[in-house]
């Protein structure tokens, strides 16, 4: 039984707004924004963290966290103009998180300056100092693996999030060996020691990746992509139809910490990014699944429990001279604009970044798209043979005549939601994998323009952050940051 369809986000964050102080009431407050419709009136970004990875490309380089400057008025527009290199090779930076965020709001000892960043495949933790000079950030400690091994008994960490209690939380795709367990770490907010796992009790997960969580409805959710020592190398499709992909949502007691319910979306789904919305009254959100390529809603039921339901499917298209003769559009990144209007997503493969209007969350429409790369281009080794979508294979994408190699990938909003960022690497040895190019070209940042009364996605020609003219080299740039928060950084409790 299938719960009732609840009120539009809008409408929720219209009522929610309307029962909460904003930060200009507040007098002395905390990290981040009161409300998700406060942050929209935060300032525009200037500054943005990005890790950049040199794994698997053939450089001996470390990687290093790139500070770019994006304000349209500064003489060093698109520029990156600092470079923080980590002090060990071959970590593999990722995704990123904050020492502390809107969760804390309320907390005036708060502040938010640190950058966490964990390692996906060292299993190291960097903490990163971006309060003493945001333009310039300085290493301030870093965890060792040995640590997350010994002490969690988990590796290959990815998603960090903060917590209304001041603590961190980090989300881990295996244990040690590289086999696939679902866990979290637990870090001191002020020490950033480890004190051990979040999670309780004798269950967890076949596999780990994303989460999201939200206390007022008791509930953390986290999702899975693959066991470690099988995607590490890159993919396999003697891999599928093994139990090596993730295929369940992951719901957990968030006042326990005991994992009570698996939802399955599929066989080798590989649910990745999940996002609830941000009103923290809403229970429901999307999650993306890369492989299956496929937008599923995630809701509670009238029981108390949860479910799910697919409510978007991006084709796969015939093709011929690829891995396989049908190419999904590899889902690989999602958001949610703060409004909770929106749902914008990047698929990796097909080379193009969707927008939905979502004011009805069971009927996403789509409204904007956009080509800027992925594997289907003209002149290249793939023909397109079926397609249910496009008339015609997309003319390669080309601004300010670099040709962008890859497809696009992290994706991040402004907070006023008319702007979205996007960057061209999924992880070292798939991007090497699909697409060789991107390796000897290096990545690059777009800015789309987002229409936010009707819909409709546009390239700024403006815009360009070409890492391929890093002067270590060509580098594969991944999650981007703003230093006062953002629509994946923040959760409101």
């Amino acid at each position: 039984m299938q719960a009732a369809s609840p009120p539009s986000a809008s409408h929720q964050q219209v009522k929610s707004s309307s029962t909460t102080s904003s930060t200009e009431r507040c007098g002395a407050c905390g990290p981040g924004f009161a409300s998700p419709l406060d942050a929209m009136k935060g300032p525009r970004e200037e500054i943005l963290y990005v890790p950049c990875i040199y794994r698997n490309t053939g450089r001996n380089k470390p990687d290093f966290l790139a500070t770019v400057d994006v304000n349209p008025k500064s003489p060093n527009y698109c520029q990156v103009i600092h470079r923080l290199p980590m002090p060990n090779l071959g970590d593999e930076l990722h995704h990123s998180g904050w020492n502390t965020c809107s969760s804390c709001f309320g907390d005036t000892t708060k502040k938010r300056n640190r950058l966490i960043l964990p390692s996906l495949i060292s299993s190291r933790i960097y903490v990163v100092d971006v309060g003493t000079d945001p333009r310039a950030p300085r290493l301030f400690k870093v965890v060792n693996p040995e640590d997350v091994f010994w002490k969690c008994n988990l590796g290959y960490p990815h998603t960090s999030h903060c917590l209304g209690s001041g603590e961190i939380m980090i989300s881990t795709l295996g244990d040690p060996a590289g086999n696939g367990k679902g866990g979290f770490i637990l870090l001191d907010g002020e020490t950033f020691e480890i004190k051990g796992n979040w999670e309780k009790g004798d269950k967890s997960p076949p596999m780990g990746y994303d989460f999201w969580y939200q206390p007022r409805h008791n509930v953390l959710i986290s999702t899975e992509w693959g066991v470690p020592k099988c995607l590490g190398y890159g993919f396999d499709p003697n891999d599928l139809k093994k139990g090596r992909y993730g295929r369940r949502l992951n719901v957990w007691d968030w006042t326990t910490h005991t994992y009570v319910q698996a939802i399955d979306v599929g066989e080798d789904a590989a649910p990745l990014e999940i996002r609830f919305l941000h009103n923290p009254d809403a229970a429901e959100g999307f999650v993306g699944c890369t492989i299956s390529s496929a937008i599923h809603r995630f809701y509670r039921t009238e029981r108390g429990d949860w479910a799910a339901e697919k409510v978007i499917q991006v084709p796969s298209k015939k093709v011929e001279g690829w891995l396989l003769p049908d190419m999904p559009s590899f889902i690989t990144d999602i958001l949610i604009s703060l409004d909770d209007r929106f749902l914008y997503f990047s698929n990796w493969l097909h080379g193009d970044v969707r927008q939905y209007d979502i004011s009805d969350t069971r009927r996403p429409r789509l409204v904007g798209q956009v080509f800027v790369g992925g594997s289907i281009t003209k002149g290249g080794t793939v023909t397109v043979c079926g397609d249910e979508e496009l008339q015609s294979q997309p003319e390669p994408f080309v601004i300010q005549g670099r040709r962008v190699s890859g497809g696009p990938q992290m994706i991040q909003l402004s907070l006023d939601g008319k702007r979205l960022y996007v960057t061209t690497s999924l992880y070292s040895a798939w991007d090497r994998q699909f697409y060789p190019q991107l390796i000897r070209d290096g990545s690059v940042m777009l800015q789309l323009d987002v229409d936010t009364e009707k819909g409709g996605l546009t390239v700024n020609q403006n815009f360009l952050v070409d890492f391929g003219k890093e002067p270590g080299g060509p580098c594969l740039a991944h999650e981007i940051r703003y230093p006062g928060g953002d629509c994946t950084s923040d959760i409101w409790v």
